[in-house]
Formats: C-alpha cells, structure tokens, sequence
C-alpha cells in the first residue's frame, strides 16, 4: 500500500499537465529509436512528461514528504527459486565424467599459466576502440591452446570454434577484451604472494585468461561436446564502447547462436540473469562567450549546465526513490570554458542512467529532457544582451534492459553448476555483454571470473587468487551442460 502510494503521487508529478513556454531555440531530440527486437518484446512505453515547473515540482514532493511515503528501496531482489532436480541431476552425472574430471584436474595444474596470461593481458593497455593489441595477444593465445578456428570480425572481436560433434546448435562463452582506464594509464601489475595489483586486471583480464584456461582444458583434456563452442574476446563492452563488440556478434545471422554465457564480474555466488538497461547522453550549451565584466549579461552555457543538472537530480531523485526495481542517475563528467575570467562559449557533461526496468528508465530519460529545456529557457530568458544559448544532446550509449524466466534451461543449468562446485547461486541484476542476448531473446547469463575481485574501475584496482578453482569448475560444468557433453 505504502509503496502503491509513492507510485501514485510520482505518476502525479511526472504527468501533470504544465503550458510550456515556446524555447528559443529547439531541444535536440535526443531519444534513440529502439531496435525492432526491442519492439517486438514489449509494448510501446509511453514517454511521461515531467513537470517542468522546478517550483511546483519541490511542492509536490514536499507533499510526498510530509505524508511519509518516500523510502530508499533496496536493490533488485530476487525471489527464492527451485532448480529442476532433473537438471541437477544431469549436472551431476556430467560432473562425474572421466573427460570433465581430467579437465578440471589440468584447470589446477595450469593455475600459474593463467595468471601468467592474465598479467599479460592486464599489461596491455585496452580502452574501448583500441583493443588491437590485447585482441592480438588473445588470437595467438587462443591458438596456442589448441582452438584452430580463431578468426577476427569486422568490429574486433576475436571468435574461436570448437567444433561439435552434431553442430546443431552454437553457444558462446564471452569475456570482453576492453577495460575502462585511457590508454597512457600505468598498467603495469605488481604481485603480492596471491594479490595481483593493476588496473583492470581483475575487470576483465582475469576473465580474459579464465575463458582461454577453458578453452585449452576442453581441447587437451578430450572433453566433446554436442554443440558448436565459441569462444569470444570480445570488444567495447565498457563505458561508451556500448557492448559494440557483442551487438555485431548478435547480429551475424550466419553465426547466430542459441545461449551465451558472459565472464564478467567478481562476485563468486553472482548468477546474472536480468539486464540492467542504461540510456547515456553528452548535454553541449553553447553561446557567445565573452569577457566576463565586458560582455555581462550575455547568456553562460555553464549558468545553463548548473541549472539542468540541479533540474535533473531534483526529478531523478523522486523518481528513483518511487520505482520498485533498483533505478540509478549520474552526472559522470562536464567541462568546458577557457578562463576564469571568461564566459564560457561551452558547456558540457555526461550523464549516465540505469535500470533493470524500462518504465523507470524511460521516466530518467524524461527528467533530463525537461531539466535541459527549462534550464536553456531559464538562461535566455535572464540574458540582457548577447544572441540565445543552444543546447544539442547526443546520445551516446543504449544498453537494453530485459528480464528472463528463472525456469530457462540456461538458468537451471548455471544454478546447477555452481550448487555442484559449492557456490550457492544469487540472481542479480548487471549490465554486461549479457544484455544483447537477453534483448534478443536468446537465453544468457553472466557468472564469475573467481577468485576475490577489489576496486573494479580505479587505479588501485586488485585480484586475489582466491578459491579459484572453484568457479573455474562451475564454469566448465554449465558449458557441458549447455553444450551436450558427448
């Protein structure tokens, strides 16, 4: 009831009818089509128009305020589920194979070797849209391991094949090549007994030399399987690399595949199955600029880029604080200006909003729409001399959201596999190469690279060679199961 009340009050706020004064210069329209598969899953969502008075806005949530409906909500949380004992025990019987044990057996004997490659791979540096040096180290790699079939696509992604014994069907396993730190960061890696310290050594280099040890104890070990086995690197799965890589992997129809299952992640218990969508924007005012006393009274793109962000937090948080499912909004970066004693002839930031729920994803989208019109008109309106502020949105990154059914064989499956090794699983929420199959309907999840991951995305990032056998186990019993053990 509480709950059902907050929704009412916020569906109030953001669909309130406002006359809108005319801007003086148009808003950019900076919603992204969805894709036909987005289209062909769910119904149109209806854009809600936020409220674009700031004043009537505050009111309406100090109402909501004083009846004390507003809770922080916790996030995504996923209800108990029973695994099919039938797929359990098919699991187990795979588990107890001569080829699989012998396969795990030289999963821990190569323990050094993986790490070897991981320090590798984490040395050379691979931000999104240069990831050809790591992407080459992981072709001649993958090579070495025994996998014949390596091959490049037009994007960058390196695939490898191993070749099933009926073919019928292909499933992927992926880890993404790319990591978030620009090109000049020190990737250099230093080790301390069992701890691996370097930027982006456990996201996703770690996920990188697990995919290979994989591929190389499946080929060795003479583990045959029923269906086709890709093995991809794959590209621009970071920040505005916008899952690129696996968007072109989801679209080769002459390649297409029937389950994926993504290495990302360093959560051991971590089973993702639902994805976490994100829509990202770069907001750019622009105006005359001028000397700062001098030119007074002309309009500042800066004033301007205040003015949206305040605009946006104050609608996002009501609407963050009202959603169900677990909703996120950033400002991540602005800049622009020339001096101190200048007014800027540019102003810029990017902004980053989450969600495993589109309705509150579309909501997010909406209150930034209507922060950045209020705050160009509120600027104009204020100037004294000058020509009009304008104001361009880009989008810059679409991650699908999507949600599956726990009872998918996949899901059962990957449940199995980690209950076997010891790990019990945890549904969640993320966002990862996983979303483009799930938008695409095509069953996916994303387990764990193992071991103890720390600081994912900053400098002082870390990996703990930690139980890591363990999730290197869980990880080659689900590719059996999902791929036939022979």
């Amino acid at each position: 009831m509480r709950r059902t009340k907050v929704r009412e009050l916020i569906k109030v706020i953001n669909h309130r009818k406002i006359a809108e004064k005319p801007s003086s210069e148009p808003v950019a329209n900076f919603c992204a089509a969805s894709s036909r598969r987005d289209r062909a899953r769910r119904a149109p969502i209806k854009s809600p128009t936020v409220m674009s008075n700031r004043s009537a806005l505050c009111k309406s949530i100090v109402k909501v305020l004083a009846l004390g409906f507003f809770c922080a909500l916790p996030p995504l949380a996923v209800a108990q589920v029973v695994i099919d004992h039938d797929v359990v025990e098919q699991v187990q019987r795979i588990a107890q194979s001569v080829a699989l044990q012998d396969a795990r057996r030289n999963l821990q004997l190569r323990r050094e070797k993986t790490n070897a490659q991981m320090v590798q791979l984490t040395e050379l540096p691979a931000p999104p849209f240069a990831e050809d040096n790591r992407a080459a180290l992981f072709t001649s790699m993958l090579r070495e391991a025994g996998v014949d079939d390596v091959k490049s696509d037009a994007t960058g992604n390196v695939i490898g094949r191993i070749r099933g014994q009926i073919g019928a069907r292909r499933v992927a396993v992926v880890a993404h090549l790319d990591s978030v730190f620009p090109i000049e960061t020190d990737v250099k890696v230093k080790r301390d007994g069992d701890v691996y310290r370097a930027p982006g050594v456990g996201d996703n280099a770690r996920g990188v030399a697990m995919l290979l040890a994989l591929g190389e104890v499946i080929v060795k070990s003479g583990v045959t399987l029923q269906d086709d086995l890709l093995l991809i690197g794959s590209v621009g799965e970071e920040g505005l690399g916008d899952l690129r890589g696996m968007r072109a992997v989801i679209a080769d129809e002459a390649r297409a595949i029937n389950a994926l299952i993504a290495i990302d992640g360093g959560q051991t218990n971590r089973l993702v199955t639902t994805a976490v969508g994100s829509n990202r924007y770069r907001v750019t005012f622009v105006g005359p600029g001028g000397h700062s006393y001098g030119q007074f009274g002309r309009g500042n793109p800066h004033h301007a880029l205040a003015d949206a962000i305040a605009g946006f937090t104050q609608r996002a948080a009501a609407i963050v604080d009202a959603a169900d499912v677990k909703a996120t909004y950033s400002v991540g970066r602005i800049g622009g200006g020339t001096a101190i004693n200048a007014i800027a002839f540019e102003s810029w930031m990017e902004v980053d909003m989450r969600s495993a729920d589109a309705d509150s994803l579309q909501a997010l989208d909406s209150a930034l729409r209507a922060a950045v019109a209020d705050a160009l008109d509120e600027q104009n309106a204020a100037r004294s001399k000058g020509d009009p502020l304008t104001v361009s949105v880009t989008s810059v990154g679409r991650r699908p959201a999507g949600t599956q059914d726990v009872t998918l064989g996949l899901i059962q499956r990957a449940m199995s596999a980690l209950r076997i090794a010891g790990i019990e699983p945890q549904l969640s929420a993320s966002s990862t190469d996983a979303n483009v199959a799930i938008a695409a309907n095509i069953p996916a999840v994303t387990i764990s690279r193992g071991g103890i991951s720390r600081n994912a995305h900053a400098l002082n990032e870390s990996w703990q060679d930690t139980n890591t056998l363990q999730s290197e186990w869980a990880a080659l019993l689900l590719i059996a199961a999902e791929a036939g053990l022979d």
